[in-house]
């Protein structure tokens, strides 16, 4: 079984209420009939209810929730909640009508902090930064949590590294040029995630282009700083660096270059230590290794919205949904 149909599995044995702000989009509209067909999750869509009939021709949606925002039964609650937490930020009754009515990723977060679904998918019309700015400002972060930071799931086919070609890739998506502190704490986050998803122990490597000092640089040095920092913030979290791509997977290379490590060799959470270096990553792998990626995912928030790549397909977005569902 892929780690895909495992998620698919597990989320169906505990079905959660996903949106869909983007009814407008057809990929979202077969990605819903799918996730319905297959029982994976109940799904909430939103918008105008005849506009959403007339795109989803072929397809059965008789099963989805259809809100449409000007209509809701909840929307002056929903106003009021909005208000409530945004007021320190000068929002009012009638932003936040405006807001609700004509911007469905707000309406769709707001149902979540409500807690009338359980997780939001958007991303395959809107973009990242609009996704995560309505997120943050309405969900926001987890108790205890410093940092939303997103990461990808990789699926290596015929690899013998990490567990079993799984992989966490992080940050992929979100943060440019984390500091010490952030890169420490979008490790921890990582391997909460990879142990919610895997369901194995995490084993996280702290990536550079050095190992153990074989290389002198500010760069190297911030990834050496993290390294501490997790370790003594998160002693219980197998962890280690600084660390090269090959020391960190590959165990013959590992042995040879940091021969007193836990986790050299043996790495399936892999942080990188920038935005440059872990999107290049992931999409090297993705495309040289054909491998499957899941993401940005992101970790950190109260309650898990999820952002999808605007050139993703219905099948991608039924694989986030999936994802979502279980981090519910």
């Amino acid at each position: 079984m892929s780690f895909i149909d495992g998620i698919k599995a597990r989320a169906k044995q505990n079905k959660k209420t996903i949106v869909l702000p983007e009814a407008g989009d057809r990929r979202t509209l077969e990605a819903a009939h799918t996730i319905l067909a297959e029982e994976i999750a109940d799904i909430v869509l939103i918008g105008n209810e005849d506009d959403i009939n007339k795109g989803a021709d072929g397809l059965d949606l008789s099963k989805a929730i259809i809100i449409d925002p000007l209509k809701a039964d909840k929307l002056n609650s929903y106003i009021d909640l909005l208000v409530e937490l945004r007021k320190n930020k000068g929002m009012t009754a009638e932003k936040a009508k405006e807001l609700l009515t004509t911007q469905p990723l707000y309406f769709g977060v707001t149902m979540v902090k409500a807690g009338d679904a359980d997780g939001m998918v958007a991303g395959a019309v809107y973009s990242t930064a609009d996704v995560l700015r309505s997120a943050l400002q309405v969900i926001r972060t987890a108790p205890g949590t410093k940092l939303v930071s997103a990461f990808f799931l990789m699926e290596v086919p015929d690899c013998e590294y990490g567990e079993n070609g799984t992989f966490i890739f992080a940050d992929s998506g979100l943060n440019p040029n984390p500091t010490s502190e952030e890169l420490a704490e979008i490790a921890a986050s990582s391997a909460k995630s990879f142990e919610i998803l895997v369901e194995t122990e995490p084993v996280v490597g702290m990536l550079s282009f050095s190992t153990k000092g074989s290389a002198s640089h500010p760069d190297v040095d911030k990834v050496v700083e993290a390294t501490k920092i997790a370790k003594e913030a998160y002693p219980n979290i197998k962890l280690d660096g600084e660390l090269q791509l090959d020391a960190a997977i590959i165990p013959s290379v590992g042995a040879s270059k940091a021969p007193d490590s836990d986790v050299a060799g043996k790495a399936n959470v892999l942080i990188f230590p920038d935005l440059d270096s872990g999107n290049i990553g992931y999409k090297l792998t993705e495309r040289l290794a054909k491998a499957q990626a899941y993401g940005p995912i992101t970790q950190g928030l109260d309650k898990p919205v999820n952002d999808l790549s605007r050139g993703c397909s219905a099948d991608d977005i039924v694989g986030v949904v999936a994802i979502t569902a279980v981090q519910a």
